[in-house]
Parts: C-alpha cells; structure tokens; sequence
C-alpha cells in the first residue's frame, strides 16, 4: 500500500476523524472508501451513454405535457 500526505485545515481533520470514529472505522478507512467509490464513479457516465445509445430507438410516439409525464 503506498503512503500519500494531504493537506487540510485542522478543525476540517478533526471533525473528520470524529465522524468516522461514529462509524466505527479511522479517517484513513473514511478515505479509502471515499477514494474508491472516487475512481468507480468515473464508469456511471460510461454506463450511462451505453444504455441511452441502446435505447436511442425508442420512440414516445407523441409529445407528453409537463402533466401528463408527472401523473402517478
């Protein structure tokens, strides 16, 4: 595992740590976390292009008012 250093105001870090000790993990564990579910969100978006280009066929066959597309 490699070591990197930050920088961040020290009242920031310390409420920070306190949250994480809430959830029963370290700051370094909240980071972790964080910096994975950082890099996984970079394929949403590729998702997301993938499956409107799939679906680039389908056709509403006529225009919905603002009304019509809220009905429940």
């Amino acid at each position: 595992m490699k070591n990197i250093t930050f920088s961040a105001d020290e009242a920031l870090i310390k409420k920070a740590r306190n949250r994480a000790q809430k959830m029963g993990a370290t700051l370094n564990d909240a980071f972790r976390q964080w910096l994975q579910s950082y890099v996984n969100q970079e394929g949403v978006g590729t998702r997301y292009r993938s499956t409107m280009k799939k679906l680039s066929y389908v056709r509403p066959g006529k225009y919905f008012s603002r009304d019509e597309m809220n009905e429940r």
